[in-house]
């Protein structure tokens, strides 16, 4: 039973460097006793880049620009932001990473559902779309068959840093976020609805909610 139990940890608003670290650390330490483990987490303002990044998508800011691990380009992560890091074990949950990619897609549909929002999925594009706009970024990496990384849903953000970029290398993406839609969201109830469905899709037998 205790390979089916996920762990959720609320970070809070943190720097990217901080979680990054963790993670790496986490991933590092982990072995076939190890826990699955969700982190949810808002970051302070920083670009990321992913392994098929260009420096031609990146435009003069302010912003510190960070190259990582991750699959996938350039995005940008700030406050009123909710990224989830999934540390799974694609193993035990007997599926691959494309399928943990479709899962996570599902996952963000349905909680945008929730809000009423009508959104969907580009072929070969990952990432989560709304009236024609990205509302979530997807990038995962994998490390002996677990993965690190995750997503970021935009709930309640400054969009603009997003200008100095062409996300997800496409100069074409425009960005739109959960408020844009949903003038009263609160960033917690959307957490509530993304735990409900992770429970639901990732099929996990128990899930316990607990501070890092």
């Amino acid at each position: 039973m205790k390979n089916n139990i996920i762990f959720f940890r609320h970070l809070g608003v943190e720097e990217w460097s901080t979680t990054f670290k963790k993670m790496n650390d986490f991933t590092k330490s982990r072995n076939c006793y190890t826990s699955d483990e969700i982190w949810f987490v808002e970051h302070y303002p920083i670009f990321t880049t992913g392994s098929l990044e260009s420096q031609k998508n990146i435009f003069s800011n302010n912003v510190p620009v960070i190259q990582t691990n991750r699959g996938g380009k350039i995005t940008y992560h700030g406050p009123g932001q909710q990224i989830l890091y999934f540390l799974i074990d694609l193993h035990r949950r007997k599926i691959n990473i494309r399928e943990l990619i479709n899962i996570l897609h599902v996952i963000v549909m349905k909680t945008l559902s929730n809000f009423s929002i009508v959104s969907y999925v580009k072929k070969k594009e990952p990432g989560v779309y709304a009236h024609d706009k990205k509302i979530c970024s997807l990038g995962l990496r994998i490390s002996k068959g677990c993965t690190l990384h995750g997503l970021a849903l935009n709930v309640d953000m400054d969009l603009t840093p997003f200008n100095f970029i062409n996300p997800c290398g496409n100069k074409n993406i425009k960005m739109t976020q959960i408020k844009d839609f949903y003038l009263n969201v609160k960033i917690i109830d959307v957490c509530i609805f993304l735990t409900q469905n992770i429970s639901k899709y990732l099929k996990s037998h128990m899930i316990q909610s607990c501070k890092k």
